[in-house]
């Protein structure tokens, strides 16, 4: 991603908030694993997508005091010692040529600065990311800054910038999709190699050894998710991961797995026969799923509502369930499939939506596809997930050179 792109996304937010108002994102930390081990450490997704800058414990600052806006920088303090450990981090020279920032300065002071804005006006806004799952989770770092802050300088006006850069997230710009296909053609590379390398007596974690190979022989550093390797009855578990299972001759395999590539992210579900060849019922549920991806991709355009599409998909598949013989009142369908027809993607594999998923398409966005049906008493569980970008006129399939009809995947398996 060139410089510029990391410029204007901070232009565009600055134009997005109130004046006197100053914005702090923190690029994060990784927390503590075990001992003196750390998790592997990922960017704030906001921070990054303002300044390109992937390392820990910097944090931007911008301003718009009086119409003046203003973006500054505070990295970490030089530690020769723990460079020898951890290795060199970023300087101020440098900071320029990834993001366009030429105001840089130490974190050591940070203090003096916000004190400096903030004691000389009778009231101030200031916008953190305060994104927050469910009411149980920790404390993020911009959340305890949030109340230490507030401690200290009561004046202060708080506000939520997640949804406003939610907002510039959701639709992509070319180098993003760029980004997007990237990963996706290193996920269907290996999603390729899994229906090679599939046989009976396999553990799950060892056919899914094989999708890692190809990312990691792509340059991933990350994938996009945990990768999920359901065999048999496993595939009616949404998010299983133990992927420790044995793969047993007739079963089906559901993998749902994506790559990541410089913090963007594919997300494919292909399930297939471990043994290459499905049988008659499971060809059965297979294409009745396969029916409702393909109509819903062919309803994607601008204009559409996503709560709208995603109500008419679980209709569809009550149809499906209805022909399949597992309900007879679309009401029950919820048995059997138990999840939303897709979500936004990008530098976060469920990206940054707007509250409640209320989201009217625009060209640019990308969404999933990803119907499923899963019958746990015939332990069949089905999933055909694609990646949609949204055009100007329509919709373009991100995933296209991924098979999926029955006869493209028993042709594949047996050819190879």
């Amino acid at each position: 991603m060139n410089k510029e792109f990391y410029k204007n996304n901070r232009e565009k937010v600055l134009n997005d908030i109130k004046d006197n108002s100053i914005v702090i994102l923190f690029a994060g930390n990784a927390p503590k694993k075990t001992a003196d081990e750390k998790y592997q450490f990922t960017p704030n997704r906001n921070f990054y997508y303002l300044t390109g800058i992937a390392e820990e414990n910097h944090i931007l600052v911008m301003s718009k005091i009086n119409g003046e806006k203003n973006s500054k920088l505070f990295i970490k303090d030089i530690d020769p010692i723990a460079e020898k450990w951890e290795g060199k981090s970023i300087r101020k020279q440098e900071v320029f040529d990834v993001c366009e920032i030429n105001d840089v300065d130490y974190k050591s002071n940070i203090d003096s600065f916000i004190n400096r804005i903030i004691s000389q006006r009778e009231e101030l806004n200031l916008y953190l990311d305060l994104e927050r799952d469910n009411y149980s989770s920790r404390l993020s770092i911009s959340e305890e800054f949030s109340r230490e802050i507030c401690r200290k300088y009561p004046q202060l006006n708080i506000k939520n910038i997640y949804s406003i850069i939610s907002r510039y997230r959701l639709v992509k710009t070319k180098e993003e999709i760029a980004e997007i296909q990237k990963a996706i053609d290193i996920t269907i590379e290996g999603v390729n190699l899994l229906m090679k390398s599939s046989k009976a007596g396999l553990k799950e974690y060892e056919l899914e050894a094989y999708f890692d190979f190809v990312c990691k022989s792509n340059g991933v550093k990350d994938f996009a998710f945990k990768t999920i390797a359901a065999a048999g009855e496993n595939a009616t578990i949404l998010h299983y991961v133990d992927n420790n299972s044995e793969l047993k001759d007739g079963d089906l395999i559901l993998f749902d797995l994506g790559a990541q590539h410089n913090y963007y992210n594919g997300d494919i579900s292909r399930t297939f026969p471990i043994n290459g060849v499905f049988s008659d019922r499971q060809k059965e549920v297979y294409n009745a799923v396969l029916r409702v991806n393909e109509k819903v991709i062919k309803s994607m355009k601008p204009g559409v509502k996503f709560l709208e599409l995603n109500k008419q998909a679980k209709d569809w598949i009550a149809d499906e369930c209805i022909s399949l013989g597992l309900i007879t009142n679309k009401e029950d369908v919820t048995k059997y499939y138990y999840h939303s027809i897709g979500h936004s993607l990008g530098m976060d594999t469920h990206d940054s939506d707007m509250p409640n998923r209320d989201v009217t398409f625009e060209a640019g966005m990308v969404y999933t596809v990803e119907p499923g049906i899963y019958i746990q008493e015939e332990g069949i569980g089905i999933r055909i997930e694609d990646d949609i970008l949204i055009t100007e006129d329509g919709y373009d399939i991100l995933t296209k050179n991924m098979i999926k009809t029955v006869e493209d995947i028993e042709a594949f398996m047996k050819s190879n």
